[in-house]
């Protein structure tokens, strides 16, 4: 791999190698852009096939982080960690501690948080050695489980895509129907039951799609099923990739709207349904409602506050349509184009600034 022509190509500022031999540690810290401010991404600890396949991960998770950032009106950048290691033998508070250091000596160019294979008790060592971290224990005045709250942000914005697709951003009446009822699925079912829509739902986990039958008076169809069904909106809410050659021809909803990361399996699959006339509100537009809320501890938690901050992704997924219409481009790419604009207009005025600086110095 040849390092810095990857990080010219997307214009990474820093990949940071982290190496304790006497914990184990091996890490990666990719730090995408700093223009809105701070990096800001979760550290993934995983058994990677190669440290090849790990730099690629951090590089590319770190600027996903920085458009997820952007387009949420944060003050921002993207970033991203990737531990090397199995999350469940090889964790030890050694390793999380000598992290913790690294994450200090970068000075608040990076803050970190929970992702895949870490949890709040590992954040909680990590912040042993640094404040910049977050989604810690409500101990130390974190936020606590973000699920309820991404939720009421893919609420919020499947709102505004309803409105887009159907006039009105009622749902009450329409056909939902929610891939996985998992954590954040549970509860966006639970906002969607008491506005009365009408529920179809799918999971692995057969408990969880009976307590949602149970409770929100869902129907349960298998998971193959669930493209096929007669609906309104199509909600995925577990795992990526699920817009794709296959499912895409069995869709039958009007509206796309889910908690699900990556949801195209490619980009063409964007265009596709962009030209059958679904509505799609882009992933990491619609589900920044966990980040949202654990940026607010940067400022001492609170929720009144973050959750006024998550309200706004209606009008950020409204925004992307918007742009959408104005460049006539699909709106996966206006997602993309709303972060890049916000982006640059500080890129901008940030560089006037300094220029003004420089000249006022020069004349002393």
């Amino acid at each position: 791999m040849e390092i810095f022509g990857y990080l010219e190509r997307y214009d990474y500022e820093q990949l940071v190698f982290c190496q304790d031999q006497e914990s184990g540690l091996k890490a990666i810290i990719a730090i995408h852009d700093t223009t809105l401010g701070p990096a800001l991404g979760g550290t993934r600890m995983w058994t990677y096939d190669s440290e090849e396949a790990a730099i690629e991960d951090a590089l590319r998770l770190a600027r996903g982080m920085t458009y997820k950032n952007a387009a949420a009106g944060l003050n921002l950048g993207g970033g991203k960690t990737v531990i090397i290691g199995n999350p469940q033998t090889d964790k030890s508070e050694a390793l999380f501690r000598a992290f913790g250091r690294y994450i200090q000596g970068l000075n608040g160019r990076y803050i970190t948080a929970e992702d895949v294979g870490t949890t709040v008790a590992d954040m909680d060592i990590i912040h042993e050695e640094t404040d910049y971290v977050t989604g810690i224990s409500p101990a130390f005045g974190s936020s606590g489980n973000p699920s309820p709250v991404t939720a009421y942000g893919v609420y919020r914005g499947m709102k505004a895509a309803a409105k887009a697709a159907f006039g009105t951003d009622l749902l009450e009446g329409k056909v939902i129907a929610v891939q996985g009822v998992g954590n954040v699925a549970y509860n966006l079912c639970r906002y969607l039951h008491e506005e009365k829509a009408n529920l179809i739902v799918t999971d692995i986990n057969i408990e969880a799609v009976k307590k949602t039958v149970s409770e929100f008076g869902a129907k349960a169809v298998e998971p193959n099923e669930i493209y096929g069904v007669d609906c309104d909106i199509f909600s995925p809410c577990a795992l990526g990739a699920v817009i794709n050659d296959e499912t895409i021809p069995k869709l039958k909803a009007m509206v796309i709207a889910g908690a699900a990361n990556n949801q195209l399996k490619d980009t063409k699959h964007g265009q596709v349904i962009h030209e059958m006339g679904i509505m799609y509100a882009p992933d990491y537009v619609i589900n920044a409602g966990g980040v949202i809320n654990v940026a607010d501890e940067l400022y001492g938690y609170n929720r009144e506050r973050a959750m006024k901050k998550v309200e706004q992704i209606y009008d950020n997924v409204q925004k992307v349509f918007e742009i959408a219409k104005r460049d006539s481009i699909p709106t996966y790419l206006a997602a993309d184009r709303m972060a890049e604009e916000r982006i640059e207009k500080l890129r901008h005025s940030r560089s006037q600034f300094l220029q003004n600086n420089r000249h006022i110095l020069s004349r002393r």
